[in-house]
């Protein structure tokens, strides 16, 4: 008798951990992404970076990542994908518009936090909307991860 394939679905969760360090998040969505042949098996093969990644909006009104790459699909033939093309975010009306008004802003960005595969097997990059970090405020956050730390290591003894 033959052992049978697991059918469980590997979650796919790729995080931005520099997002966290670099930027001060103030709103967060989660976006759809349109995707073309292939791309959507790279996702879940996980083969994606998105440190360098940045949205911005077009003309249109219509938001786009950049600089989000995913890896050309191992088993694709001639009609496999870009690599680094930029693709458009399904986001509601009235989130692109408060995306849009807040964006005017001095100092803040759209930048991609993590991508993920929901239950419906469809493919989310969850953004934000952030302001860059001074030094100053990076090592408010490193000496209050310290601290957190030491007080966790003082309750299990």
């Amino acid at each position: 008798m033959a052992k049978q394939k697991d059918d469980t679905p590997k979650r796919v969760n790729i995080l931005n951990r520099r997002a966290s360090h670099e930027y001060a998040f103030i709103v967060k969505y989660d976006a759809g992404i349109m995707l073309q042949g292939t791309e959507i098996k790279s996702i879940r093969d996980g083969s994606v970076q998105i440190q360098d990644g940045f949205c911005s909006f077009h003309p249109d009104g219509s938001l786009w990542i950049h600089n989000l790459t995913i890896a050309k699909y191992t088993e694709g033939t001639y009609n496999n994908h870009e690599p680094t093309r930029p693709r458009k975010l399904l986001l509601n009306k009235r989130e692109l518009k408060q995306l849009a008004n807040k964006n005017q802003e001095q100092g803040l960005t759209i930048i991609p936090i993590r991508m993920f595969v929901n239950d419906r097997g469809f493919a989310k990059l969850e953004i934000a909307l952030a302001k860059g970090k001074k030094l100053f405020d990076k090592r408010d956050d490193i000496k209050a991860k310290d601290q957190k730390r030491e007080m966790d290591r003082a309750r299990e003894f």
